[in-house]
């Protein structure tokens, strides 16, 4: 059998480098084209679509793909084994067969055996390739085997005399090379009766964690933004080569690259998805182009930057994520491109293509995503289907607003990335948003509760400082009003007696003999039905040395907890079947809303004392919690770098916001004159070092260089142009809306002293005391809170 490779191919060999799990995928993908043509006939196909890869057991064993497919002739196998030649249309099949076939199998092993039959037929019939004894000739040895059934079909191929490195890694990891073309095949999977079985195990495909159809998010107030898009756009057909696969012009008789005439007319279609994943991910995000079922580029982030056509070479801007990078992005998608060519190693498609340029347009348009850039530019405003996503989603602020799961006071990634774990592993009470949704909704019952004591509404124009005081949290002593009593009704004077209350209500009742017979169980059914998951604090908590507990933890949404004795108590355990538990919270109990405790303090310490109980540990009570807190709930630490971190994101979004009201009032300039010598000179520096070097000579024309200012220049400009920046402009809080000059004050007093710790945080970013570092975590919270909505 001759398989006689041509110059230009053997060139391609040397150069072409493939992974280990790209290389099994080359075999796979002719197996699949095989079974896509049966499947697309209609015809009922004995034996089912299966793939089977069996791993080497050692690096002196040997690799074997077999498939149920059709099997091949004498005269097609010989043309499929040959170096550069391909049967397979470039436009409807995954392989590219004789280039993938020999690239693969070379860099694998240096003897493969390939066997086919056909239904019917009565032997296999193959050909061994070895790559020691091919001579000048290119010939290699014809072979059969026996076969034991007539009926039976398909194609073996047999790898040996692998190669050391690929053979080990082959050999150890199993399990990535099945994840990985769990990602790769996922469409395939999902959407054919197609099976792959490797190293005995079969292949399930590696789906997105996304938000349902029906979530969306309110933009402004008034947008209603899906979490889920769908793309369905149909080009003009176009004329392509059948042998090298270019698209041509269609007044062609012949191919302009290979002189081919073997040109049809063919559709081009964009279509697929894009939506919002349910967890951030510093690697897991970005959008999966595929290429007739397989996933071409997985996670691919380069549409979320912006390059101007008109600037400077290399001028590319990072989009997205920005504001909050630190924990990742969230936008996912499948863009199917059947009709886009892609390169050799079937990892990249062809850029330079137009049918790649005019995909992008479709997907995430011509002008930027960023508003205030776009209209900087002077482009329309972008309304694709991933600026859409990316204005509704940008932000990753706990709560409804950017559906984003939380615990009433700040997001919880870390409980939400562990909650992806459990989808992906197939864990059947993730696989729903429901979880998700409810930690969403129970942010925001929590949140608004927490707020109810700033409800106060403040008419802009009119004095009104007892509102503007009541809404900041703090009643009239707080600017000196003598009307204030010195003593709250919790802090009564020696000898005073208790007064009851004056606003109505009575005190709380003694329960009545009927409540007193109320048994546990009926406590806990009651409990159960008046609550919510808590998703904060639901997880598993314990340590190595003392064992775990799962603990479902629920937050109380109608009336107060009480132990076996009746009292009221803030916390309370009801223990399950095995090592489960459930948790109840009274987050309305004094020691949180007057102390402001934490619930998981509390939490920690009544499993504390259940563990130590159940293990008789020697450790002191504190010790125990100490190490439950390390070892359970590792995202409460007070990690400098990390919380510099969340500083510096939270800048770069008052940063952008600044500059965008800078803009939007004309008063850059005036802005820019604040800016002393030196703080010009760090200007300027940041922005070279950023690749702004012909920006640096029109410093102040534009709100631009506040991304670029030294983060403490942000606190003096607040203090310096408050009406620029407050009344729901930039921060939520009063300025003009009200008339008097110590409201006034007080208000931009607190917008400026959560800005001053981030920023101070964001420039020394060095370790910290525990109490400082505490006190920024707040203010980050707080000032995250205090942002006002993106008109």
């Amino acid at each position: 059998m001759k398989i006689t490779p041509s110059a230009r191919v053997l060139r391609m060999l040397g150069e072409i480098e493939f992974d280990e799990w790209q290389c099994i995928a080359e075999l796979i993908d002719n197996a699949f084209d095989d079974f896509t043509e049966i499947h697309r006939s209609g015809t009922p196909w004995a034996g089912g679509y299966r793939v089977s890869v069996e791993l080497p057991d050692s690096a002196q064993g040997q690799l074997v793909i077999t498939d149920t497919g059709r099997g091949m002739t004498y005269d097609r196998l010989e043309r499929a084994v040959r170096a550069g030649w391909s049967g397979n249309d470039m436009h409807d099949k995954l392989g590219l067969f004789g280039m993938g076939f020999n690239v693969s199998t070379a860099r694998l092993g240096k003897r493969t055996r390939v066997l086919t039959t056909r239904q019917g037929d009565t032997e296999w019939i193959g050909v061994e390739i070895d790559l020691d004894r091919i001579g000048d000739d290119f010939e290699a040895e014809d072979i059969t085997e026996p076969k034991a059934d007539p009926n039976e079909h398909g194609t073996r191929i047999v790898i040996s005399r692998l190669h050391p490195v690929r053979a080990r890694w082959l050999q150890k990891n199993g399990s990535a090379l099945r994840n990985i073309l769990g990602q790769v095949y996922s469409w395939m999977f999902l959407n054919r009766p197609f099976e792959l079985w490797v190293g005995g195990f079969q292949v399930k495909p590696v789906r997105h964690c996304r938000w349902g159809d029906d979530r969306s998010v309110l933009y402004n107030n008034k947008e209603r933004i899906p979490a889920y898009i769908e793309i369905d756009q149909k080009l003009e057909n176009g004329l392509a080569c059948g042998d090298c696969g270019q698209w041509q012009l269609t007044d062609r008789d012949a191919c302009e690259d290979c002189g081919s005439d073997r040109l049809t007319v063919r559709e081009r279609r964009v279509h697929g998805w894009l939506g919002i994943q349910r967890y951030m991910h510093k690697h897991d995000y970005g959008i999966d182009f595929l290429r007739n079922g397989r996933k071409i580029l997985r996670w691919d982030k380069q549409l979320f930057t912006w390059r101007n056509p008109d600037g400077a070479v290399g001028n590319e801007e990072p989009e997205y994520p920005v504001d909050l990078a630190h924990q990742g992005g969230r936008i996912i998608g499948e863009i199917h491109l059947d009709h886009v060519p892609v390169t050799y190693q079937k990892d990249a498609f062809e850029y330079g293509d137009r049918s790649w340029r005019s995909a992008v347009e479709i997907v995430r348009g011509v002008a930027p995503l960023l508003p205030q850039r776009a209209a900087n530019l002077e482009y329309e405003e972008n309304t694709s289907p991933l600026a859409l996503l990316f204005k509704g989603y940008r932000r990753n602020d706990a709560g409804l607003r950017y559906l984003v799961p939380g615990d009433g006071r700040k997001p919880i990634h870390d409980d939400t990335r562990r909650w992806g774990h459990e989808f992906h592993r197939g864990n059947p009470d993730y696989q729903t948003d429901e979880r998700w949704w409810q930690a969403v909704e129970d942010h925001e019952a929590t949140k608004s509760r927490g707020k109810n004591a700033k409800a106060a509404a403040v008419t802009p124009g009119k004095p009104d400082e007892a509102a503007v005081m009541e809404a900041l949290g703090f009643d009239g002593a707080e600017i000196g009003s003598p009307s204030s009593p010195a003593t709250g009704p919790d802090e009564m004077k020696p000898g005073a007696q208790a007064q009851p209350p004056n606003d109505g209500e009575s005190a709380p009742a003694a329960p009545t003999p009927e409540k007193r017979k109320e048994t546990r169980q009926e406590r806990v059914t009651r409990y159960t039905e008046n609550s919510t998951t808590y998703p904060g604090l639901s997880r598993s908590f314990g340590h190595p040395r003392v064992g775990f507990v799962e603990v479902e933890a629920r937050r109380l949404t109608v009336g107060s907890l009480t132990d076996e004795n009746l009292h009221p108590t803030p916390v309370l355990l009801d223990q399950r079947g095995g090592n489960a538990l459930v948790a109840f919270l009274d987050l309305d109990h004094p020691i949180f809303q007057r102390f402001g405790a934490d619930p998981a303090d509390l939490l920690l310490a009544e499993i504390a004392v259940l563990l130590r109980v159940q293990t008789s540990s020697e450790w002191s009570h504190s010790e125990l919690i100490a190490a439950i807190r390390a070892e359970s709930l590792p995202a409460s630490a007070l990690d400098a770098e990390m919380i510099s971190a969340e500083a510096k994101e939270l800048l770069a979004e008052v940063r952008r916001r600044m500059a965008s009201e800078l803009d939007r009032a004309g008063e850059p300039e005036k802005a820019f004159q604040f800016l002393s010598p030196d703080e010009l000179t760090y200007t300027e520096h940041t922005m070279i070092a950023n690749g702004k070097v012909t920006r640096t000579t029109d410093l102040g024309a534009s709100g631009e260089f506040l991304l670029y200012v030294p983060a403490l220049f942000l606190v003096r400009l607040v203090e310096s142009l408050p009406s620029l920046f407050m009344d729901n402009r930039v921060f939520q809080g009063v300025y003009e809306g009200v008339a008097s000059a110590s409201a006034r004050r007080l208000s931009l007093a607190r917008t400026v002293g959560y800005l001053s710790d981030i920023a101070t945080q964001a420039t020394y970013a060095g370790a910290s005391l525990p109490d400082q570092l505490l006190r920024t975590r707040l203010s980050i919270r707080l000032l995250a809170d205090d942002l006002a909505e993106e008109k």
